[in-house]
């Protein structure tokens, strides 16, 4: 009688854990697209067999594991940060190149040439004043050009500052929510841990490695710490410190929930993208175009004052203007001069062409940094074309690791829906035997009472 009732009691546990290990399986089945979510695998531990000492053995449900693997984590994660870095640069560099066209038949480069092949015109015929018009009208349009392309460039500065603000919004917004699973994510004493709230966790370190690099540390009570560039500490179990972004200069800067610089430490995700080019790649740009405006204007101006106008006089005024301090390129701007102010002849040969030959020949002088203006030009021009090509091939390349570190987590904690199909069966199969052992223990027992005279009810 002993044994019988040991058999069912053991046969009535068993029905229980098979009940929890089809839960867990339902479980990984509703949740194979939650973003963040590991397969769940119920363990079972076998109690000991003594009848003697009263041990009657069976099975008990143990912890349900997690597959996760905190590798195949954090290469997603840095997978994703290099991702987003590139993603963002051609988000940032593609209207930029925009103001500094290679191939088109206008803009800073043909106009400067046809600045200077007025010059070459002007030289045929050095008192024609509709010539002497054409080199003030067309001198005014390579003034606009250079202020288009330095104001479209300082505009997409702003932008990317702005960005860059609502990033470190982001990036604090999503502290907040994982200081907050920290606070539920305490592992119980069991060492099972909730698998909604692990999900939930993952999937937000996820995001944030969008943003930024940072490092992210498990800790043995289940809370993870996250450190913004490795170094500052972002996140602390349930308490957050969040940094913040200033603009000095026009250079973005972050800093500590203390204060501290901590821009240094900024180097991947959208956020690390943003910095590098508002703080370095577009002021190089910026600087290029100031040094050609600059130089360009000078030469002019300075091959101009070399000659004398249309009534022998040495010019007191300056084609070219500009604020070196405020940025040549910004602030180039022609002076209102008449046409008869041109100074298309050299000193004693009045109503001549030598000086106009002199403004025509500067097209092919290597005046700025051992470069004709053209060159220097395409120089720049082709450097920005390159920088936003080698953005967008490293894009297509860290796309593709990154899909090989997803692959690889799927293999080693994503769901598959074939083998849980297989898992559903096996624990159906194995509680309906336990059903059946129930129900003929049961019928033992009635049978076995019946024999001894025991009426039943």
């Amino acid at each position: 009688m002993g044994n019988l009732m040991a058999s069912l009691l053991n046969s009535a546990n068993a029905m229980s854990v098979y009940e929890q290990a089809l839960t867990v399986t339902e479980n990984n089945v509703v949740n194979a697209n939650t973003p963040g979510y590991a397969k769940q695998t119920m363990t079972f531990e076998a109690q000991p067999f003594d009848l003697t000492v009263g041990l009657a053995g069976g099975v008990q449900a143990g912890p349900v594991q997690s597959s996760r693997d905190a590798f195949a984590e954090q290469s997603v994660r840095n997978q994703q940060t290099a991702v987003n870095f590139y993603q963002q640069k051609v988000a940032d560099l593609t209207p930029v190149e925009s103001y500094f066209p290679t191939s088109s038949t206008s803009g800073i480069a043909p106009d400067m040439s046809q600045f200077f092949d007025d010059f070459s015109a002007l030289s045929v015929n050095p008192n024609d004043t509709v010539a002497r018009q054409t080199v003030l009208n067309d001198a005014s349009t390579v003034a606009q050009d250079f202020n288009y392309a330095a104001n479209g460039v300082l505009n997409q500065q702003a932008n990317i500052n702005q960005q860059a603000g609502s990033t470190v919004a982001s990036i604090n917004q999503l502290a907040g929510t994982i200081a907050s699973i920290n606070a539920d994510n305490r592992v119980d004493p069991s060492g099972t841990i909730d698998a909604g709230v692990d999900a939930q966790l993952n999937s937000t370190l996820e995001q944030l490695s969008q943003l930024v690099n940072f490092t992210a540390l498990q800790q043995p009570d289940g809370t993870v710490t996250v450190y913004v560039g490795g170094q500052t500490p972002l996140v602390v179990g349930d308490q957050t410190f969040d940094i913040q972004s200033t603009l000095s200069n026009s250079q973005t800067t972050i800093q500590s929930s203390t204060g501290t610089d901590i821009t240094s430490q900024i180097t991947g995700g959208q956020l690390g993208a943003l910095i590098d080019d508002n703080n370095n790649v577009l002021p190089s740009y910026l600087a290029n175009l100031n040094t050609l405006a600059q130089s360009f204007a000078d030469q002019v101006n300075g091959t101009l004052d070399a000659g004398i106008d249309e009534n022998g006089a040495a010019p007191s005024t300056d084609l070219y203007t500009y604020n070196a301090s405020q940025g040549a390129a910004l602030t180039l701007a022609t002076n209102s001069l008449t046409p008869d102010q041109i100074a298309a002849a050299l000193p004693g040969a009045a109503g001549g062409n030598g000086n106009a030959l002199n403004m025509a020949n500067l097209a092919n002088a290597q005046t700025v940094n051992g470069y004709t203006f053209a060159q220097f030009y395409g120089n720049m021009g082709g450097q920005v074309g390159n920088d936003v090509s080698s953005a967008t091939s490293s894009q297509s390349t860290q796309e593709s690791l990154l899909n090989q570190a997803q692959s690889l987590r799927q293999q080693v904690s994503g769901v598959d829906l074939d083998d849980e199909a297989e898992n559903l069966m096996e624990y159906q199969k194995s509680y309906e035997a336990i059903s059946k052992m129930i129900s003929t223990v049961n019928d033992l027992t009635d049978t076995l009472m019946n024999m001894v005279g025991v009426v039943t009810t």
